[in-house]
């Protein structure tokens, strides 16, 4: 049965992440910045992001279905929990962990560029542009990767290993149940 492969490693991340806060830093000097998350993949990168951010931040999450429990987007954006701060004239960085059909993030960015935002850049992790459906590219993006589905770092399939540390690739088929089965966390 598969194991796991690493795609991206912890200090491959965390490194990728400075290069980003300091991009950030340097583009919303003297501004507040509102980041808002996009539920669940996202929270372990943008807390990671939020701790090396300069400026002022607030911050807030919103979440969203289109996967389901499946590997394949439905293409059907539902918001699940919407804002609660308002983002009318302020400086928004919506935040994401993979933009892979671009389907959630456009969708997202133009519900709340409705909203009157003075200004909306998007950040993501992770694109695999090989699966883009509609024409849509993030600001700040850490990592462009082929068309692997990628578990870890808050990535999960079926809500399992979103708590590895790095990003990995899911065998193919799904074999998710065997694959950390007798294996140590850090061995995967």
């Amino acid at each position: 049965m598969g194991k796991l492969e690493v795609v991206l490693t912890e200090s491959e991340i965390q490194k990728k992440i400075d290069e980003l806060a300091d991009r950030i830093n340097r583009d919303y000097a003297g501004k507040e910045l509102l980041v808002v998350g996009i539920l669940r993949g996202a929270f372990i990168f943008m807390a990671d992001l939020v701790r090396k951010l300069e400026v002022p931040v607030v911050v807030d999450f919103v979440a969203v279905s289109s996967y389901g429990d499946a590997t394949e987007s439905s293409g059907i954006v539902r918001i699940i929990k919407d804002m609660d701060e308002s983002v009318a004239g302020r400086h928004v960085l919506l935040v994401e962990d993979i933009i892979d059909t671009g389907l959630t993030l456009k969708y997202l960015y133009d519900y709340l560029k409705a909203r009157g935002p003075a200004s909306l850049r998007v950040c993501t992790l992770l694109d695999k542009p090989d699966r883009r459906q509609v024409d849509f590219q993030s600001d700040y993006n850490g990592f462009t990767i082929p068309d692997y589905f990628v578990v870890g770092f808050g990535l999960d399939y079926k809500q399992l290993y979103r708590n590895l540390p790095a990003v990995y690739a899911l065998p193919p088929g799904g074999e998710e149940e065997t694959c950390l089965q007798g294996q140590g966390r850090r061995n995967l």
